[in-house]
């Protein structure tokens, strides 16, 4: 018997895709209204990035940058849409084959939700739901438009576009101010003045000069790199920080157990170990949190714990060396940033800040476990994929003006230096292949910012390359030996070609 059915072949593909996309948008809806991490895209997302090899996934960081996850987000959405037209298409002739296919694609999708870190059968839901929406969506098509009548397309396509937009439109409000929301609690409350205030840097912690990123870079500013697709949503009445492991009793700490708490307030620098010579995924701000090894001591940390193992909500894991943390140097469980709550991209309620140690060994955001153990006995997230174990950060210096062209004249030429913990004693510019000169350098209180720097160059016309170097407190120089961003961090010197007219 012949099956095929009278409307086109390009129809029934385009009724797949767009029962698709109505399909995710419900799903995503429910997502946002109980567990964000579960929207399928979301989800589908996290698998990809938890079993793609270490080769193909370093390729496409250094190829892409920090568009990685939205590109891999935006991809897979275009696929599961394509897929969704397909189903569309072998529906016309095989139904029940187009009817597996597309559970088959709902389950995959639920069952990446379920098996994702912190998430549990529940999280398939959102999927299941998706599946379902087009699987009826489908149905309505076929059942009710077998003649092909245009204005029943048409009515199809109306109404199906206006649930898809409504439920991309609610689950943006839901995301944000609806139950899944938090950004309103956040808001709410109202943080304490510290009790240890941070030294004040001095009265030219800042040079006026454009273009020069600032001592303390805005929130809104604030460089974000995590292997969060969605990022987690965390109700701060029902968090708690577990303390465990190698530890002498188990302590469990709520929201209001850390405000409670003696407040210190530090600025300090975070750095990024994917961070290319001359990069932006660097930034200074003032913290407020409590202290991390006057908590840790509270359980009783036994001698032989040389890792301490920080979780977030979403499963990622870091390890600090357990000396650091008790070495004297402000390790801080933060949760103010700038003068405000913690803003949920960085991490609220609370994240982890450790001077000295790039972020993937010590930044956890979204934070909600403490474990005490050894490095023997432990791999943490990274470590698992091709990085080194904790190494110090690594001395680097970049300009950030001029970067392509300057005027005949006196051209200030300026940018920031870092060296976490060690600090900042020299800055030199060289112009071309001339001697190295020093620049001026902006106060600093501690040796955990970075520090600004500034020379006033008398810039001929023509072009010219400028390359700059530091030294760090301790008197060492900042090597000119070029290495990748794998599997320590970067090294070389940051150089940047001027077009002086």
């Amino acid at each position: 018997m012949n099956t095929t059915h009278p409307v086109s072949g390009r129809a029934w593909a385009g009724a797949g895709a767009i029962a698709t996309i109505v399909g995710l948008a419900i799903g995503h809806l429910v997502a946002a209204l109980t567990a964000p991490r579960a929207a399928p895209l979301s989800a589908l997302s996290d698998a990809v990035i938890a079993v793609v090899p270490l080769e193909v996934s370093h390729w496409f960081i250094e190829l892409v940058g920090t568009l990685d996850k939205p590109l891999l987000f935006i991809g897979l959405g275009l696929g599961v849409t394509v897929a969704g037209a397909g189903i569309g298409l072998l529906w016309r002739t095989r139904p029940w084959l187009a009817r597996t296919a597309l559970v088959v694609l709902a389950l995959v999708g639920a069952g990446a939700a379920a098996t994702r870190p912190g998430l549990g059968a529940a999280a398939a839901v959102p999927s299941l739901m998706a599946g379902a929406v087009a699987f009826a969506g489908l149905e309505w098509w076929d059942h009710r438009y077998r003649t092909g009548e245009s204005t029943g397309r048409r009515r199809f396509l109306a109404v199906a576009g206006g649930v898809g937009a409504a439920a991309f439109t609610a689950s943006w409000w839901a995301g944000r101010s609806g139950p899944a929301g938090v950004e309103a609690d956040r808001e709410a409350i109202a943080l304490p003045e510290p009790d240890v205030p941070a030294a004040e840097p001095g009265p030219v912690a800042d040079f006026d000069v454009e273009g020069l990123a600032p001592y303390r870079v805005p929130n809104g500013e604030f460089y974000r790199i995590d292997t969060a697709i969605t990022v987690p949503r965390i109700d701060v009445d029902s968090w708690s920080l577990r303390v465990h492991g190698m530890v002498d009793r188990e302590r469990t700490y709520t929201f209001d157990d850390l405000l409670g708490r003696e407040l210190i307030e530090r600025d300090i620098t975070l750095a990024c170990v994917s961070n290319q010579i001359g990069g932006d995924l660097v930034g200074n701000a003032r913290w407020l949190g409590v202290s991390l090894a006057e908590l840790l001591a509270e359980a009783g940390v036994d001698p032989a714990a040389d890792q301490l193992v920080s979780r977030s909500d979403d499963g990622w894991t870091a390890g600090s060396p357990t000396d650091l943390v008790f070495d004297g140097r402000d390790a801080m469980i933060a949760f103010g940033m700038n003068g405000e709550p913690l803003p949920v991209e960085h991490g609220w309620p609370v994240r982890l800040v450790i001077p000295g140690l790039y972020g993937y060994v010590s930044a956890t955001k979204w934070l909600t476990e403490l474990e005490l153990t050894t490095f023997d006995s432990y791999d943490a997230y990274w470590i698992t994929r091709g990085w080194s174990t904790p190494r110090p950060i690594k001395t680097a210096s970049r300009i950030d003006t001029p970067r392509t062209r300057a005027s005949t004249g006196t051209v200030m030429v300026a940018g920031v230096a870092w060296a976490q913990h060690r600090g900042i004693s020299a800055v030199e510019l060289q112009v071309d292949d001339g001697d190295w000169q020093p620049c001026q350098l902006s106060d600093v209180a501690t040796g955990d910012t970075w520090r600004q720097w500034l020379f006033e160059w008398d810039a001929p016309s023509g072009e010219h390359t400028l390359t700059v170097r530091a030294t760090d407190g301790e008197g060492v120089l900042q090597t000119s030996e070029v290495q990748g961003v794998i599997p320590d961090g970067a090294t070389g010197l940051h150089s940047v070609a001027v077009t002086v007219d």
